[in-house]
């Protein structure tokens, strides 16, 4: 597809929304006020808004290769603090996918070179952790979607590490953490990890004083 054709799919896609609703793009441009902050993976196939059918403005969403949350992403912690504290997200959700590159490519050896090498080295921390398990699921594909699965799962952790959450859990009793993973044969989300405000967690990993 030629970008111009993207150029005339928005146009077409916005004339569209103002016949549907004269006053759409207005309340748009008002105040944002998310209830969910999204953490997806970049693949092109799960797009945030088409899958839960939800509306522009009713998800904050941050996505990169495998859906991570590494302690060290300035990035993703930016995102976090904005839809935590300003935004006043109820809901965090990391999605996984079934069928996910970054996953079956950390299940390999292969060489990516400096910077995927790097990313990619985080999911392979995760296999480390459950491997037996792990090695123990006959089929490279079983294992791959076991491991989309285990992977999320860690994540969601990950945000509970973080004393971003701590904090508004501790003052505010707010923010649930979601794991989902979503199917790409079938559409459907499978709810992996649910964590509630307050829910305890390794003591090494709670701060004091927050």
């Amino acid at each position: 597809m030629d970008f111009e054709k993207l150029l005339s799919n928005n146009r077409a896609w916005a004339q569209l929304r103002v016949d549907e609703d004269p006053d759409f793009f207005n309340r748009l441009a008002g105040l944002q006020s998310p209830e969910f902050l999204w953490i997806g993976c970049s693949d092109s196939r799960v797009p945030a808004n088409q899958i839960t059918d939800t509306q522009p403005g009713e998800i904050f969403v941050h996505r990169n290769i495998a859906n991570l949350v590494v302690h060290t992403d300035v990035n993703l912690a930016a995102v976090l603090d904005y839809a935590v504290n300003i935004l006043k997200v109820k809901h965090v959700i990391v999605c996984g996918h079934y069928g996910c590159g970054g996953v079956r490519a950390a299940m390999t050896r292969t060489d990516y070179k400096a910077i995927l090498n790097k990313w990619l080295r985080n999911i392979k921390d995760v296999y480390r952790i459950y491997q037996e398990e792990l090695d123990a699921i006959e089929g490279e594909e079983a294992r791959a979607d076991r491991l989309v699965e285990l992977n999320v799962r860690e994540q969601v952790m990950n945000l509970a590490k973080m004393s971003t959450i701590q904090r508004v859990w501790k003052n505010e009793n707010r923010v649930h953490l979601h794991g989902w993973a979503y199917g790409l044969k079938n559409g459907y989300i499978n709810p992996i990890l649910h964590l509630p405000p307050n829910t305890p967690i390794d003591p090494l990993y709670e701060y004091e004083d927050l």
